[in-house]
């Protein structure tokens, strides 16, 4: 194995790209937490079982980043010295916002199921149009400054899906 303080992509060994295969992830970080499982180091000792075990989350941690377009893009922009800083920087285009408010307005307008659906395919359309834009920002272009906002944007997107989702989930139950 590499080192512990080696890049998500470095311990999975992956290519530093936003294009990946989910399948491949998975499969790489079944077999990484089969090598770092603390019970095959059972009989070497609890130093050795404490060192298997910063192993085993330092893989969690990845994979956990990885797996996730949204997150595996903030932190390819932070490896890049493009930090998402959302917490700070929540500067967002005009013409963004305005769909922003379009889509809470219809969210607050929403009379049933029908509705709800209707969003939910529209901001899963725009999602995939963002990552798709992402891919090309970050992999083709290596124009992380942009791709950040973007990331940031995409923030927005699935907080607003989470809450469709919501929403959705009311109806049903």
């Amino acid at each position: 194995m590499k080192s512990l303080q080696s890049d998500d992509f470095e311990l999975f060994g992956l290519v530093r790209r936003f294009g990946q295969d989910r399948t491949a992830i998975d499969a790489r970080w079944k077999d990484l937490q089969r090598q770092a499982h603390p019970d095959k180091f059972a009989d070497q000792g609890a130093a050795a079982q404490r060192v298997a075990m910063q192993w085993s989350v330092r893989i969690n941690e990845a994979y956990q980043r990885l797996k996730d377009p949204l997150k595996r893009a903030a932190y390819l922009c932070e490896l890049n010295g493009a930090p998402v800083n959302a917490e700070n920087n929540t500067a967002m285009p005009p013409a963004f916002l305005m769909q922003q408010m379009a889509w809470r307005e219809e969210l607050d307008e929403a009379q049933g199921a029908q509705d709800l659906e209707r969003i939910s395919q529209q901001v899963q359309r725009a999602k995939r149009d963002m990552l798709k834009d992402i891919e090309r920002l970050i992999d083709d272009q290596q124009a992380f400054d942009q791709a950040v906002a973007q990331v940031r944007a995409l923030m927005f997107v699935e907080r607003f899906e989470d809450d469709v989702n919501t929403r959705l989930d009311q109806i049903e139950t």
